[in-house]
């Protein structure tokens, strides 16, 4: 049974697609296995998040370790903190499949083509995203028999460019290709730093694949202590952990 009542967040392009954003609840809400809380509780939370999606879906979420590893899921697995596939993104054409993903500054990214009745979630971290989980997505969905000028995209609560500050050796992962997506940020202890736009750099890629619609619901996972947890904030602060954000998608 959960207490307190889930905050969720809907994105307009998705409308009548089982889909949702998780908020933290004021922090009462941590749907991941890897944080802190008692490992029984948080499978009973992500289970009646699933349910709020989807009345009776089972939920199927992988252990993800920011690769661009993409699973097409035919049936459900056991939701349990060991024993998951890894994997970063998830595809379906199952209908009562609740496809979940966690975060806690990624950007979440939730797809559907509702012609082929094909769904997906993917976990876009700047790692995942520069690596090929958003192209692997969008292939396996189209594998299911999905257009990529059919799939429609949603961006979820992730950390905004205002947000995350990064140095030089972050910088010389991109290509310089990639330099809209930084801005210079004031000089700090006599080294370099700028503004890095994952979710910009997301919508571009996700634009790139020719996607029909892509919606960024424009939420600060940093900014907004009050509604999402966040690694970086928590880190910052010193905290002993932090939790995670859970989005979900379904085929109704």
């Amino acid at each position: 049974m959960v207490d307190t009542p889930f905050d969720i967040e809907r994105a307009p392009n998705l409308a009548g697609v089982p889909h949702g954003f998780f908020g933290s609840a004021g922090g009462k809400h941590q749907f991941g296995f890897g944080g802190p809380g008692d490992a029984a509780a948080i499978c009973a939370l992500r289970a009646a998040a699933a349910d709020k999606i989807l009345a009776g879906g089972v939920l199927v979420a992988p252990h993800q370790v920011h690769s661009a590893e993409c699973l097409t899921v035919t049936a459900p697995w056991a939701d349990r903190p060991e024993g998951r596939p890894v994997a970063d993104a998830v595809v379906t054409a199952v209908p009562g499949l609740v496809l979940g993903i966690v975060t806690a500054d990624c950007a979440p990214v939730l797809f559907a083509d509702v012609e082929a009745g094909v769904v997906g979630a993917a976990h876009a971290g700047w790692r995942g995203s520069q690596g090929g989980v958003l192209e692997a997505t969008i292939t396996a969905m189209q594998a299911l028999g999905a257009s990529s000028g059919r799939i429609v995209a949603a961006i979820g609560p992730t950390i905004a460019q205002p947000s995350y500050e990064v140095d030089e050796r972050f910088r010389r992962h991109f290509a310089g290709a990639d330099e809209n997506h930084f801005r210079q940020a004031p000089v700090r202890d006599g080294v370099a730093r700028w503004w890095f736009d994952l979710p910009g750099y997301v919508a571009e890629k996700l634009e790139n694949l020719g996607l029909g619609k892509i919606h960024d619901l424009g939420r600060d996972t940093f900014g907004d202590p009050a509604r999402y947890h966040s690694y970086r904030r928590a880190s910052l602060r010193h905290e002993a952990d932090y939790g995670r954000l859970i989005s979900l998608i379904a085929l109704g």
